[in-house]
Parts: C-alpha cells; structure tokens; sequence
C-alpha cells in the first residue's frame, strides 16, 4: 500500500503483454518497464494502443489480457481485482473523467486519501495543508471543492482533478492518460510543472500523449513510441524532440524496411 515513507525502489514489468477488446488484437506484445523516481513517457498515434496499455493494467473489464505478464514489485498485477490494483500503489488518471453527481470533490479526495490511511494515521490538518498547496500548484479556485466530483467543470479542470487525485492518492506508479488534451497552452504548463513537483523519489510516472509539448515540463528519463500495439522506438527525451519535428510517418516507415 503507497505511504507517506520513502520504502525503496520499486518496478512495474510488462512483458510480451496481449490484449484485446471486443475480440480484436489492440496489444501486440507490450514489454517494458518503469522504474521508482523516473518519469516515462508513451507516445504513438491514435489508434496504436496507448490507451489501451493503461486500461489493461488497471484491470478495466472489457480489456482481455490473453498473453504476457505485469508484475508490481514481482506482485502479479493481473490476478488482481481494480481496487486491489489501487491498493497495491497503481494510479490511473483518465483520459475523459467522468462526472459524479451529488459527490463532491472535497469528500471524493478525503475517501481517497483513508483509502491508505487508518483513523490514526489520517492526519485532517496536514490533509488540508496539502490540499490547499496542490490547488495552488495547479491554478485550481478552492470553491471547485464544493462542487459535485467535475459536474459542470472545463475539460481542463478536470485533467486537473485527475493530477489532485494522484497528490492525494500518492500511488507507486501513476499512470496519466493524455494529461494534456483538451488543454490550452497555460492549463499544459500548470499540469505539466504540477506532475514534476509531485514526482517522488520513491514513485514513477507514466505519461502518455501524442506531443511534446506536456514533456518540455516533465522531462522524462525515458521516450516510447508504440506503433500498432507495441513498442516500435525507445530513447531519451530528445526522441520526444524528433517526433514533434518529423511526426510518426518516420517510425513506420523504419518498421516496414526492417528486415524481418
């Protein structure tokens, strides 16, 4: 369970993974592997299954894992429930948050947080500390608390509330599904420098997006591009840079002449 205490590092291992939905192949075997105090990102084009990877992972029903393994710290991932998948330290932030009517964000992230806490060691004082400095981080107004869980927020505001989640959650591995989208350019660099304060020595991130322009702030230890349900390209965040200038032609393109 993710503590408030530094515990060593910690890996999340992909191996080979295969899933599918609906019937259809989506994960072409998937290895890689994210490592406590680095910051990884997962890019690719639409439709190349980055989504698809994260949903996986936390165990969403009508994504089928049908070959490979994910161990978190050598625990099996897949033979565990969503909610034990939380428990053991692993955050996803969605893509496309859902609203929650009648539940407001305040009571949401306080639920959260004695999700790994007890009644002794919930600290309501050091909670709100936190809390109101997150929300500064993140350019957030503290009557956004009052509200309904991102009933009537912008689609920034809610790629916001995900990154609140991680802060109050403070999971082992988080993984951020296109943080950025949706986003102008001041609500990019308010997530963006938000994740990298958050980043922890004892934790890692996963962030997945089509651009660049998120990781400029975040500054990755290391750049994945997935084409067609794998991993095609890894490097250093200067692959980020080469992608943005050259887009993802050229990394098919070096698919199809690669001797098979």
């Amino acid at each position: 369970m993710p503590n408030d205490t530094l515990s060593g590092p910690s890996t999340l291992v992909v191996e080979d993974l295969h899933a599918e939905v609906a019937g259809k192949e989506i994960l072409k075997g998937v290895s890689l592997t994210l490592k406590s105090g680095e910051i990884t990102a997962l890019m690719g084009p639409n439709g190349s299954g980055k989504s698809t990877l994260a949903y996986a992972l936390m165990g969403h029903p009508k994504y089928k894992v049908t070959k490979g393994k994910a161990t978190l710290d050598g625990k099996d991932l897949l033979k565990l429930s969503v909610d034990q998948r939380s428990r053991a330290g692993l955050f996803l932030g969605f893509q496309y948050p859902q609203e929650v009517s009648g539940l407001s964000l305040s009571k949401f992230l306080w639920t959260a947080y004695m999700q790994t806490h007890t009644a002794q060691t919930a600290n309501t004082a050091q909670f709100d500390k936190d809390l109101k400095t997150h929300l500064s981080y993140l350019e957030m107004d503290e009557s956004l608390l009052k509200r309904s869980l991102n009933e009537g927020f912008s689609g920034g505001e809610k790629k916001r509330v995900e990154v609140l989640q991680m802060a109050t959650m403070r999971p082992i591995f988080a993984i951020l599904d296109e943080p950025d989208s949706g986003l102008d350019i001041d609500a990019v660099r308010a997530v963006g420098e938000t994740v990298s304060k958050l980043h922890r020595p004892d934790a890692g991130i996963l962030v997945i997006t089509h651009y660049q322009r998120i990781l400029k702030y975040l500054k990755p230890d290391r750049v994945h591009v997935m084409v067609d349900g794998a991993i095609a390209l890894s490097g250093g965040r200067d692959l980020a840079e080469q992608l943005e200038a050259k887009g993802y032609d050229w990394v098919r393109l070096g698919i199809a002449n690669t001797p098979t």
